[in-house]
């Protein structure tokens, strides 16, 4: 057989490179989850480092959402751009698959995701909020969660809502298997109730006035705070420290502008989330969530306590205990940025 001539060669060469540059993203100026050469600092738009962050429950993750509507990232020389997913298990598959450098993801989520060994460094504790409901109908007579023994509950599972619910159960001494729960998204778990498939149901408190308003005289609700959920900023493994703090000098600025002004910060996020939520939903939540980013003992204490539910819950293989867990905290950028927020040792 003849050999192919060179000019030949050369260019099937070139063609095979481009190839594998679009499937791999391995030349510079990549998709947005590194640039080619391990930095993690992404496309650059007028000379600034892109960054790419999933976000998802725009009240816990606020911070991050008040910095896009106020434009707040090219004072740190970055340009972010911040998409919305339908919970932080859906954010923090953005991570861990490439289509995002940071997201604001729920703990049980990071949780799983170490339990399962995939390759994540949790940043900072964005947010905390302990105001819970467990929705359900007048007619099925629940007035306590001891009454959910035998009963369908719908739930968002390997989201922040069913380890709610896990403790919600706990509460009185119940378990999963004690109830049939029923796997539904969170925006299901309304029209679930209102036709009778399920008896109760637990999901975000952005639908809790949408239940309200279906089962009208029929709505009823349990109140709990034995569960503060906590709100992450997660990193991908190729996203370099000095774009993760970056990221945290501006939700800083931004923490801080919640704080100075509160109804402002309000208005910020109802803009940023392009009609999801309703001004009268977050003038009363938000003001619940505890502000402030942190990376405490208390944190870790709670990534242990999920995590040894989960082994039990879900079969995860991974260990559980403090030590693995803390593996996956990056003290570095937060430290960098606000050495006192960062107490656990």
């Amino acid at each position: 057989m003849p050999r192919p001539r060179t000019g030949l060669r050369a260019a099937s060469a070139l063609l095979a490179a481009a190839l594998l540059c679009t499937l791999t993203s391995a030349c510079s100026g990549g998709n947005g989850n590194g640039n080619g050469n391990g930095s993690g600092s992404g496309d650059r738009t007028g000379g600034r480092p892109a960054v790419s962050i999933a976000g998802s429950d725009h009240l816990g993750g606020a911070p991050v959402h008040v910095a896009q509507e106020r434009g707040l990232w090219s004072a740190e020389g970055i340009d972010a751009t911040v998409t919305t997913q339908p919970t932080g298990r859906d954010a923090l598959n953005a991570v861990l698959g490439g289509q995002a450098q940071l997201g604001v993801v729920g703990d049980l989520p990071a949780v799983t995701a170490a339990l399962g060994g995939r390759d994540l460094r949790i940043v900072a504790d964005l947010s905390r909020f302990s105001d819970w409901r467990l929705l359900t109908r007048s007619d099925r007579a629940i007035t306590g969660f001891a009454a959910l023994k035998g009963r369908k509950i719908g739930v968002p599972q390997g989201t922040n809502v069913e380890y709610a619910l896990s403790r919600m159960l706990a509460s009185v001494q119940l378990t999963a298997a004690d109830v049939t729960v029923v796997n539904l998204a969170p925006n299901q778990v309304t029209s679930a109730l209102a036709r009778g498939d399920i008896d109760a149901g637990v999901t975000f408190p952005s639908f809790y006035e949408a239940a309200r308003t279906a089962l009208g005289e029929r709505y009823a609700e349990l109140a709990f705070t034995g569960y503060t959920a906590r709100t992450l900023l997660v990193a991908g493994p190729r996203t370099s420290d000095e774009t993760t703090a970056a990221v945290l000098r501006t939700v800083l600025r931004a923490q801080r502008e919640i704080g100075e002004d509160p109804a402002r910060a309000r208005q910020a996020v109802v803009a940023q989330s392009k009609g999801a939520l309703q001004a009268g939903y977050v003038d009363t939540y938000q003001p619940r969530y505890t502000y402030g980013a942190t990376l405490s003992p208390e944190l870790l204490n709670q990534l242990e306590q999920e995590g040894a539910w989960a082994k039990a819950a879900q079969g995860l293989p991974g260990a559980a205990d403090r030590a693995a867990l803390q593996r996956h905290l990056n003290p570095g950028p937060l430290t960098a940025v606000d050495p006192a927020a960062v107490t656990v040792r």
